[in-house]
Order: C-alpha cells, then structure tokens, then sequence
C-alpha cells in the first residue's frame, strides 16, 4: 500500500518555506525545552512522531509551532529634538561670527584688541579734489604749455585744513587774496624783508593764496602760494635765489639755526614738482620751527610749520607732500 503523503509545512504565502523539509525543523520546538510524550496516545489522538495512521483514517495534521513575531521597530524619538538643537545652534554660532566680523571691519584698527597701533601722528585731511580748469587750458605741466602756468584758481589749490584744526581766518585775506606785507610778516630780519619785498615787485607777483591753522596740540601750519607770470621767473629769482641748499637765505621768524632736513624721504617726491625742506636744530628757542619751498611751474610755495617744544616731522612731511600733490 502506498504510504501516505507527508504533510506539507505551511506557514502562509510568499514566505518561501513552502515543499521545503529543511525548515521543519527549523520551526520544531527544541526539544529540550518540550517533554516527550511516553504514552500511548488514545483514542482520538493523532499518533506519534513516525506512526503511520490507521486504514481509512485522515492522517493528523502537524501541529506547527507559530512563527517568532518580529521585534518592533521603534522609532527614536529622540533624533529630531537633538538635530532642532543642532540646527539652532549653529544658527545662532553664525549669527554672532557674521556680527562680530562686521563689527571688526568697522573698526578703527586702533580699537582692535591685539591689532591696535600706536598713531604715527598723521592728521585726517579732507578728501583732496584737484579745481577743474577753465575749457581749453592746459595743465601746468601739459607739453603746450610752455610758461608752466596754472590756470586752476589758485585759492583752490591751497591745501585745506586737517579734521579737528582751527583755521587761522587772518590769512584768508580779501576774497582770498592776501597782501604781501602779510606774507612778508613771517620773516624775522626789516632788512631781509624789505629785500624780499622789492624781489616780489621786480618779479612781477601776480597773486597770494594762503590759509593756516593750528590743530590740537598746538602745531602751527602757514600756507602761502605766491604766483608769478612764468615757470622761469620762479625757477631763477626764488628755487636758486631765495632758497640755499645749506639753509634759507631769508631768516624766519622764531628759526635761529636752520639746517637741510636730511631725513625728509626723498621717494616722497612729486612728478614736477621742486622741493627743498628745512628743520631748525637743536638747541631751539621755546618753539621749532620747519620750513619747505616748492617751486611747480608759475607757482613759488612757502610752508611753515612751529610748535612748543618739538614740531613733529610726520606732519609736516605729510602737508609738504599733500600741497607738493595738489599743485603737481
């Protein structure tokens, strides 16, 4: 007789453990952790592991063992809280970066922790603009131009005061124009400024712009721009006459020995422009005194600069080379 089809072990569709011997035993119960049963089964009860069931009797199915649930998944809840943190934070590590080098950028470098220098004793001048010139005329240095003369008007190519002067309003003059007595007041020795005087008239002096200023710590600044007919008349009776390598020939007031300042920077040179500069030496009166002479083109200039005690070269080299730039 043929021997009853074994039961297949079905655990439900798709699960592939269909027809597969294998896996009944993977899903038996171990057993060592079920008894064995020793009696005889009785009536009614599916027979023993391996016993063939009685003639005309259903074979009993087999019991199987239900299937391990899953462990569920459990979702962190944790994780969007920390990644919000996260996120907050580094918003606001950007934010505070973005202010401070904002505010670093704003700063003077002197309020800079740690960059913060020592003023090299600069003054803040306006911003220099240059006066246009009337249509047609040529720059003082222009190759057409051949008397070097300055067709800008001269009031406006004085240098203005720095931020925080107070302007010496006296040398304004009328309309700008000042007498050349005035000027001519700078210089200590009547001899010397009579000289000087009769010098301007057979030269032919056209014009005198100046202004002056004293700033905070008491340094003195004198501006004055004497404007002749040509580039040779300035060139041969002041750069040659008036002005000596050594030291002035004209003495002014306040300035006993007067020496060539040797450390003012030659690089410092503007395109044009004829400069020769003089610092009084040591021992000095109550004040020092600088002087420098520019001869560009028409234009004859005289700066001077005193102060109590010591008057500082930066300064005074930088109103040199400011006036040397407006007038280049």
């Amino acid at each position: 007789m043929t021997e009853p089809e074994q039961p297949r072990v079905m655990d439900g569709p798709g699960t592939g453990l269909e027809d597969r011997p294998e896996n009944a035993a993977e899903l038996s119960p171990d057993p060592e952790l079920s008894p064995v049963a020793e009696e005889t089964p009785a009536a009614g009860e599916a027979p023993a592991a391996g016993e063939a069931p009685a003639a005309g009797e259903a074979p009993a199915a087999r019991e199987v063992p239900p299937r391990p649930a899953e462990p569920p998944v459990v979702k962190n809840r944790r994780i969007l809280p920390a990644v919000l943190r996260w996120t907050t934070a580094v918003a606001v590590f950007v934010a505070v970066g973005a202010a401070t080098a904002y505010a670093i950028t704003g700063m003077a470098r002197t309020d800079v922790p740690g960059l913060a220098t020592e003023s090299d004793g600069r003054w803040t001048y306006p911003r220099l603009v240059k006066p246009p010139l009337p249509s047609g005329s040529p720059g003082p240095f222009a190759v057409g131009n051949v008397v070097g003369a300055h067709y800008a008007d001269l009031r406006a190519l004085v240098l203005p005061a720095p931020e925080g002067a107070r302007e010496d309003k006296a040398l304004r003059g009328s309309d700008g124009w000042l007498a050349a007595k005035d000027y001519l007041a700078e210089y200590q020795v009547k001899e010397e400024r009579d000289e000087l005087g009769q010098k301007l008239v057979d030269n032919g002096l056209r014009h005198i712009a100046a202004r002056g200023w004293t700033t905070p710590d008491g340094t003195r600044t004198r501006v004055y721009l004497l404007q002749f007919d040509t580039a040779n008349v300035v060139e041969t009776a002041f750069a040659s006459d008036a002005v000596a390598f050594a030291t002035p020939n004209y003495q002014v007031r306040g300035a006993a020995e007067v020496i060539y300042d040797e450390d003012f920077p030659e690089a410092a040179a503007v395109s044009h422009v004829v400069r020769t500069a003089y610092v009084e030496e040591k021992p000095y009166g109550p004040e020092q005194v600088r002087q420098a002479y520019l001869a560009a083109g028409d234009v004859f200039a005289v700066i001077l600069q005193s102060r109590a005690g010591t008057a500082e070269a930066v300064p005074f080299q930088q109103t040199v080379i400011l006036q040397s730039q407006l007038l280049g």
